[in-house]
């Protein structure tokens, strides 16, 4: 009977280590994020730059800025260097991934009031899809990220609330605006939280 269940014993300790799951390297999620983090910095001047190419004056006048146009569903990338460099992993995480849950319905809603204001304008409305579907990728990075290092992923919301369809031509030029230009602020921002994680996580 001995020999029968020597085999038995063995099978169950091989077995172990796969029912628990070996832990998960957080090094391979951060690398995958970082690349994408920086594919998307190289292409969001040039979403904004074609962004207000199409909105007409005074969007489209040379050096256009309007800092002071925010969203209040929209948090803002701006932070002060002390605040920023004492962020822990999971707030710094957490701050990300709601700034990129936001801009991904952010994009949807813009690129709904652009296929309005500017039907011709499929180099617009193709960049606006492709940012989306970038921020979508890098809220993915993020979420693989927080699991690997054993972070709660916060639950998804809807950051838009109650939408002003009634709002002008002019009103929606502005939050598109807004959206273009806080999503080349939050990619900036995420770069450097990435490369910060990297540094602390090397593979």
């Amino acid at each position: 009977m001995s020999y029968l269940l020597a085999p038995l014993c063995l099978l169950t300790l091989l077995l172990l280590p796969l029912s628990l799951g070996a832990p998960i390297s957080p090094a391979e999620p951060i690398s995958q994020a970082y690349s994408l983090a920086l594919y998307m910095q190289k292409n969001t001047s040039t979403l904004l730059q074609t962004y207000l190419q199409y909105q007409g004056s005074p969007f489209s006048d040379p050096g256009f800025s309007a800092p002071e146009l925010q969203l209040s569903s929209l948090p803002p990338a701006a932070v002060s260097f002390k605040t920023w460099h004492a962020l822990d992993d999971g707030e710094r995480l957490g701050h990300a991934q709601g700034a990129f849950l936001a801009l991904t319905q952010h994009l949807q809603l813009v690129g709904d009031d652009q296929r309005d204001l500017n039907p011709g304008s499929p180099i617009l409305l193709a960049q606006l899809g492709a940012a989306r579907l970038r921020a979508q990728g890098l809220l993915g990075n993020m979420a693989a990220i927080m699991t690997a290092l054993g972070l709660p992923i916060p639950p998804e919301e809807d950051t838009l609330g109650v939408v002003a369809f009634g709002a002008s031509a002019f009103e929606r030029k502005c939050r598109g605006y807004v959206v273009t230009r806080e999503y080349g602020h939050w990619t900036d921002r995420a770069v450097r939280d990435l490369a910060l994680l990297k540094a602390k996580y090397p593979g």
